[in-house]
């Protein structure tokens, strides 16, 4: 009979550690190990039952197991072996386990002492080795083990008791079982008497104060987390149409996060100060008529709605003495305030904010989207691990099954996508119908761009000879149409040039509408700053300047809903009236998020001359989401082709911030540093520039006296001095710099760390076949043995002699 193999494993024993206590972090390792290694044992104990059902071949000593393609065959004997391994034998039973904890109160209670089976660091795998598992029931029963738990559990404190109960992995009855058993007597005459009601009423006021704010709080924060913007709609639309058609939504609630932010110190210290304290009128008010919702003109003129509204006046002086031959009102009294620098350093601040958030959410989004995780196993994953055991509604439920299936149909897109690549021919097919492509997108830019040109130098013509009142909408019709009409041809030559991938095609899309976007706006940033400022000398261009920015958001409001309800709506009902197909158009998700950057791109560049556009826009990106989500719902089907949207948010941010934030900053330095202000409206009246306001107001401390003599030094080193402007700008550009190389080096530590790990499962793989190798070996030798030592036998016998027959 063939003896079992002997696996001697030498494991050296630290010996520096022994009266070191664990970690809580290390015991919260050791617990979660314990539970899957628990898991596992199970799963282990099943198969051994299975193969000790199998049969052994015959005339071998042991029996190769069935395995799928391509896996290495083992013995019996060898998967004993690996089975009793001490990671393998970890959690086989109960009583292991309470033995094992039993132990640990013992070190707990006696640290200088030495732990029962050696001295091993407790940052280790759990094993044999660390913990006394009594895997023998004749040596404990575990009842024994109970009891001798349940009195190590006694001597340790409430705090320590506690935490031992709670991370046993065991169920919650036998946890229940330990603490009340582990109380101690004291603890118990106590709690009777709590139960008693032997309390006095302080405590029990007390303790019902208590109570009662801890159920306020819990209340507070779960109305926090429904109060949050869409939240069942997001869940919505992710579960019906995908991640991809999700990130426009994403995006819109993130812009109007951006304008909240800008809106709030507009309203505290430019738009508040100013309508508690009005300026004199210099004329009659016009009346309300309607017609000021679509031009922006008339009495919205003479609100704070616009630049000219704002007064030039330093409200803490006097009306005896004015500043900069300004005027002013004798109810402004002693309020120390400045208007012209308040305007100047509110405006400053809203897009150094700005700035700052949309550099933050930029660097944060390609963290969590760019980060390598184990694409191997997603799939799985996905069908075992992603179901919310906590959701009990049916409407949630199906929210959450509606998501996990389109993730998956998601997945299984991108994952094809690969496996299918296009042949060389193909290749250059595909190259010279893009190439055609961009020539005809980049030729229909240049003609847009010329067309805003001319129309716009003869609206200036225009305006000269007195055209007011309708004719004001016409420059901001003719740019939406040229921006509809474009964007419905990129859309076709999208669908001519027929991309493998459906994010190229999404990503080329905003490429070619973003480059019509940006030359149309530089034109008109050129008709503004250039031609106007020329033509409207003594008269206040700031206020055409902010008027002219208001009607184009009204007039791209109402092509993007009339887009929504014929581009959409009219398409469905064709389709499915006329056409007899059940087939609803897709959610154009380039066009629309190519229009949420141009109208932040318009808000931002008529911040300086319009202080309540970022609450324009506010109520524009909240009508757009519910006609979006109306239209999207009733008349768009999900993508046919889904696709991963996994790096959309981040080029959103990018684009929002390089292109758009960054060119209308741009637009706005040069309106302060350069152009001259209005000589008759707004808080720079009297001033050669905007930026002078700081100038005068230095000059102005400056002669106050020594008290206030640091703030000049302060304005003339961080603001005066270009070079704080290079400092910060390199400092935000290696800010930048950085994020994109530690998230590279992630990457490559990840990278480095899977490699090490494909290659420790090589070598183990190595160690098991070579162990089976020598199990292989030492069966053949015994066999051979064994059969000589029969073939020597049976020489034997037939070679004898045979006995002589007597006479």
């Amino acid at each position: 009979m063939a003896q079992p193999l002997t696996l001697v494993l030498d494991v050296p024993e630290t010996t520096g550690d022994e009266d070191r206590e664990p970690s809580p972090y290390e015991e919260s390792e050791v617990h979660d190990s314990f539970h899957q290694l628990i898991q596992e044992q199970s799963l282990r104990v099943a198969a051994e039952e299975g193969l000790e059902l199998l049969p052994l071949a015959p005339g071998r000593g042991y029996q190769t197991l069935p395995r799928p393609e391509g896996a290495p065959a083992h013995s019996m004997a060898t998967l004993r072996i690996l089975a009793s391994m001490p990671s393998r034998t970890i959690g086989r039973s109960r009583g292991a386990i309470i033995s094992q904890y039993y132990n640990r109160t013992v070190r707990l209670r006696h640290r200088s002492s030495r732990p029962l089976l050696g001295n091993v660091a407790p940052s280790a795998r759990p094993s044999l080795r660390l913990y006394d598992l009594e895997l023998d029931h004749t040596l404990l029963e575990d009842d024994e083990k109970r009891s001798l738990l349940v009195k190590e559990l006694q001597g340790l404190s409430v705090a320590q008791r506690d935490h031992m109960v709670r991370n046993m992995p065991l169920n919650l009855g036998e946890k229940r079982w330990l603490r009340e058993k582990s109380w101690s007597p004291k603890g118990k005459r106590r709690g009777q008497q709590g139960r008693g009601g032997v309390f006095s009423c302080c405590t029990r006021l007390r303790y019902s104060c208590i109570l009662a704010l801890h159920s306020l709080g819990l209340v507070l924060l779960s109305g926090l987390y429904a109060a949050r913007p869409w939240r069942y709609a997001l869940k919505q639309i992710g579960g019906q149409f995908g991640s991809s058609v999700l990130s426009y939504f994403l995006f819109l609630k993130t812009l109007l996060a951006f304008n909240t932010l800008m809106l709030l110190p507009l309203l505290a210290f430019l738009v508040g100060v100013q309508a508690v304290f009005p300026p004199d009128p210099a004329g009659p008010v016009p009346t309300f008529s309607g017609l000021e919702l679509l031009t922006g003109g008339g009495w919205f003129t003479h609100t704070v709605m616009y630049y000219g509204y704002y007064s030039n006046t330093t409200l803490s002086q006097s009306c005896a003495s004015p500043w900069e031959s300004g005027q002013c009102s004798p109810r402004l009294g002693s309020l120390p305030y400045n208007m012209p620098l308040a305007y100047l350093f509110t405006v400053g601040a809203v897009f150094f904010m700005t700035c700052i958030t949309l550099v933050y959410s930029m660097s944060h989004s390609f963290g969590e989207s760019y980060r390598v995780g184990s694409t191997k196993g997603i799939h799985a994953l996905m069908v075992f691990c992603s179901w919310d055991y906590k959701v009990t509604q049916k409407r949630a439920s199906r929210v959450q099954q509606d998501s996990i299936c389109t993730q998956l149909k998601e997945l299984l897109a991108e994952w094809q996508l690969r496996k299918r690549p296009r042949s060389a021919c193909g290749q250059l097919w595909q190259v010279v119908v893009l190439g055609l492509g961009w020539l005809l997108c980049l030729g229909t830019t240049m003609g847009c761009a010329v067309a805003v040109l001319t129309f716009s130098e003869v609206m200036v013509q225009r305006s000269a000879a007195g055209g007011q009142g309708l004719e004001l909408l016409a420059l901001p019709l003719v740019v939406s149409v040229l921006n509809l009409g474009a964007s419905y041809l990129f859309r076709g030559l999208a669908t001519l040039e027929r991309h493998d991938s459906p994010v190229l095609e999404v990503y080329m899309a905003i490429c070619r509408s973003l480059i019509l976007k940006m030359a149309v706006l530089g034109v008109l940033c050129y008709h503004w700053l250039g031609h106007r400022v020329a033509t409207l000398q003594g008269q206040c261009w700031e206020d055409f300047v902010g008027q002219e920015l208001y009607r184009f958001l009204v007039v791209d409001f109402i092509f993007t809903l009339l887009d929504s309800l014929f581009g959409e709506l009219v398409w469905r009902l064709i389709s499915e009236k006329k056409l007899k197909r059940r087939q609803k158009p897709e959610f154009d998700i380039a066009r629309n998020v190519l229009d949420l950057i141009y109208g932040q791109t318009l808000t931002w560049l008529g911040v300086l001359f319009s202080p309540l556009l970022p609450a324009v826009q506010i109520l524009r990106l909240l009508f757009f989401f519910y006609v979006k989500k109306a239209s999207l719902m009733a008349n768009c089907q999900a993508p046919r082709r889904p696709w991963l949207a996994s790096h959309m948010s981040t080029v959103f941010l990018t684009l929002l911030c390089f292109p758009s934030f960054l060119g209308a900053a741009v637009f706005l330095c040069y309106a302060v540093w350069q152009v001259k202000p209005s000589s008759i409206c707004g808080p720079f009246r009297t001033l050669n520039t905007m930026y002078e306001a700081g100038t005068v107001w230095v000059r102005r401390l400056e002669h106050a006296g020594s008290g206030a003599s640091w703030l000049p030094w302060l304005y003339h080193f961080l603001v005066e001095n270009t070079f704080f402007l290079f400092l910060m700008s390199a400092l935000l550009l290696s800010v930048i710099y950085l994020n994109i190389q530690a998230v590279k080096g992630q990457r490559k530590v990840i990278r480095l760390l899977k490699e090490q790990i494909r290659n420790e499962g090589e070598d183990k793989i190595f160690l098991i076949n070579k162990l089976h190798s020598v199990y292989e070996d030492g069966e053949r030798s015994r066999t051979q043995e064994a059969t000589a030592a029969t073939a020597l036998l049976v020489d034997g016998g037939d070679r004898k002699e045979p006995c002589p027959q007597s006479p």
